[in-house]
């Protein structure tokens, strides 16, 4: 009997039950093992030459592979539409991974002007020092994409919503410009989630999260995850072997317990990110709502095209100045001041204080952040709760 048949027709809600059920029965658990062992044992030679010789084995040595990411792996591709995963120990860990496995010297990437700053320096100092040129591009403009393309031009990167400032990319049309061509596409679906929104159905080739923060759900664990066919999954593992960027056999067991509830989870926190986001843009002393679930956001039917719903975070600019943010952000009573986002309860950052330290005044400039931006993650609070605490803070200005 076969019991598996309706998986491809499951709902996101039941998928990230039961996407695992093969290891769950062969387990005999309710309740998923942790496998907090280094190496496995094999019965006979053959056996170890064998998991010694072939790609992702799940019981020689953990930096290979784990029962436990087997199961994460499972439920990950199955969200994002893709052949499979790959489990990495941080979100970084999963972009420069990928990068190092599919360039060479002599390489050329499109990147936008708008990334995680981590991404931004890769694209601006790391790559550059291994032979392989960048090239940065308005994300908004799909022609600013096809103008950078040069023969050599092996990947575009691509983040969407991007950190911190909810620009939105157009997913499909920059599919098309690279397929005609050869060039891969790699998306970072971190600020939407697979929930929101799932890349590889407009025919994103790689897609990438921070674990660590929708998809773990709870500010507990760091964890990246690559989605994609076999054979780059494969080549890409091939270097994480190399590079080392293991996810703890705990921090597997404790994603794959985020993902149970990830499709309830953003339902609320699509539900309260919109609502605040209009709060805000009623508020006087608030300049500009960043939020592509906003009629004002200058790409919202683009966003409800690719979207179904719109995360937790919001972009804003107080009236006034860094040291005004500043104290908006300390009024701040219910929210915690931290980075990261994505998680049970709420986070906010004065975005121009967290970055400034990691990127160059004229990174800082090209990403677009002000003196006086915010950077909100809203949680699971009641959102009359958030509300009254965003306008206590925000009377203190």
């Amino acid at each position: 009997m076969d019991n598996h048949r309706n998986q491809d027709s499951y709902k996101d809600d039941t998928l990230v039950l039961h996407g695992d059920k093969e290891w769950a029965e062969k387990e005999g658990a309710v309740s998923p093992a942790i496998y907090y062992s280094s190496a496995f044992m094999a019965k006979d030679s053959a056996e170890f030459a064998e998991n010694a010789s072939k790609p992702r084995p799940s019981r020689y040595y953990t930096r290979y592979g784990n029962p436990g990411h087997d199961r994460v792996n499972a439920i990950l591709a199955e969200l994002e539409g893709t052949e499979t995963a790959l489990v990495t120990g941080s979100g970084m860990g999963a972009i420069s991974t990928t990068l190092l496995s599919l360039l060479s010297a002599g390489d050329h990437v499109i990147a936008q002007t708008r990334h995680y700053m981590s991404t931004t320096k890769i694209m601006d100092e790391m790559l550059p020092r291994f032979g392989v040129e960048t090239t940065v591009v308005e994300q908004a403009d799909i022609s600013a994409f096809e103008k950078a393309i040069q023969p050599n031009t092996k990947i575009i990167m691509v983040e969407t919503p991007a950190n911190p400032t909810l620009v939105v990319t157009d997913l499909e049309a920059v599919v098309n410009l690279a397929k005609s061509r050869g060039i891969l596409v790699v998306a970072d679906n971190t600020f939407a989630s697979p929930v929101n929104q799932r890349p590889h159905d407009f025919g994103v080739d790689v897609v990438i999260h921070s674990a660590t923060k929708y998809l773990g759900g709870h500010h507990d664990l760091t964890a990246g995850v690559v989605c994609t066919n076999h054979e780059l999954a494969e080549r890409i593992w091939d270097t994480h072997l190399s590079i080392g960027s293991v996810l703890s056999p705990m921090d597997a067991w404790l994603l794959l317990r985020g993902l149970r509830t990830l499709p309830l989870r953003m339902e609320r926190i699509n539900a309260n990110a919109l609502a605040l986001a209009k709060y805000l843009e009623e508020q006087p002393q608030v300049e500009k709502v960043y939020y592509p679930g906003l009629e004002s956001h200058p790409q919202h039917d683009l966003a409800k095209q690719q979207m179904k719903g719109f995360g937790a975070v919001i972009a804003f600019s107080v009236k006034g100045d860094y040291v005004d943010t500043q104290k908006f952000v300390s009024k701040l009573n219910l929210t915690t001041n931290a980075v990261s986002l994505g998680g049970v309860d709420s986070l906010v950052v004065h975005t121009a204080a967290m970055w400034e330290g990691a990127l160059s005044e004229e990174q800082m400039k090209t990403a677009g952040i002000p003196s006086n931006f915010v950077r909100f993650s809203v949680g699971l609070e009641h959102i009359d709760d958030l509300k009254s605490d965003v306008l206590l803070a925000l009377k203190e200005i």
